[in-house]
């Protein structure tokens, strides 16, 4: 059977902020970006990113295209490199790439500062309750802690670099709701205190399941209070449950553990 398994999601901040996050992962120098350095790790978070079947996917594959580009025209041999003539900045092939990260950077450090100013003044001066407004809260705008999403794909690409992913004609899709997948998943990291990031995908090569299971672990960082903590730079990112004090909403409290579903293989 023929799936459509494109994903929509707002959290996916653009190629951008992709590689101002691999920039400060691998503390480089924004000014002297290495793009052969910058260009293979892009291209292992885009092949996450395609796995997931991103509505935004094409920004990152236009991004990784212009990365390709500029390595290709750094490697070719310059017909002056034997005169020691000064290279101007318009003639280095990343300057427009690398302005387009100042300002980007530039915007995200502003944007940040605004939220914490805007975090002190509700602190001092909190409104009444009849100066709320009475829209709900957008839950989407919940911010993952601990970790940043780019990390999760990171770990979500090594994850898919050790499996062959079956193909969805020999299995049968499978279309468990996400919310079961998050209600179990909430439920076992409960009763283990942590639970490696890699181990909830133990036992399974199905496309689909594998991306159910990391929409279920986004959903519980951004909106039920689990957190995800790295000791060290592209290891085990750690699952581990609501602190004290803090409601998740979800089953499992009570420290009932049920198994993820099963993968089913289609009768014969």
């Amino acid at each position: 059977m023929t799936v459509d398994y494109r994903v929509e999601l707002d959290r996916f901040s653009g190629p951008l902020d992709l590689l101002l996050f691999l920039v400060r992962r691998n503390e480089l120098d924004l000014i002297e970006l290495p793009i052969a350095e910058i260009t293979a790790q892009f291209q292992r978070y885009l092949k996450a990113l395609q796995f997931l079947d991103l509505d935004q996917a094409g920004d990152f594959v236009v991004m990784a295209s212009t990365l390709l580009e500029i390595k290709s025209r750094q490697a070719l041999p310059n017909p002056d490199e034997d005169e020691e003539v000064p290279v101007e900045v318009s003639d280095d092939p990343r300057s427009g790439l690398i302005q387009q990260l100042i300002e980007y950077k530039r915007f995200k450090e502003a944007a940040k500062a605004l939220e914490e100013r805007a975090a002190e003044s509700l602190e001092r001066y909190p409104r009444l309750s009849d100066e709320r407004p009475d829209a709900v809260r957008d839950p989407s705008a919940d911010r993952i802690k601990g970790v940043e999403l780019w990390d999760l794909v990171s770990a979500l690409s090594r994850v898919l670099e050790r499996r062959v992913i079956e193909e969805e004609s020999k299995i049968r899709y499978d279309d468990t709701p996400i919310s079961v997948y998050i209600d179990q998943i909430g439920a076992r990291v409960r009763e283990l205190g942590r639970v490696g990031f890699t181990t909830l995908f133990d036992d399974t090569s199905q496309r689909s399941r594998i991306i159910s299971i990391f929409l279920a672990i986004l959903e519980l960082l951004r909106h039920h209070g689990f957190r995800a903590d790295q000791a060290d730079a592209f290891g085990e990112i750690w699952i581990v449950p609501p602190e004290v004090g803090q409601v998740s909403n979800l089953p499992g409290q009570d420290g009932q553990v049920e198994n993820l579903p099963h993968e089913t293989q289609e009768p014969a």
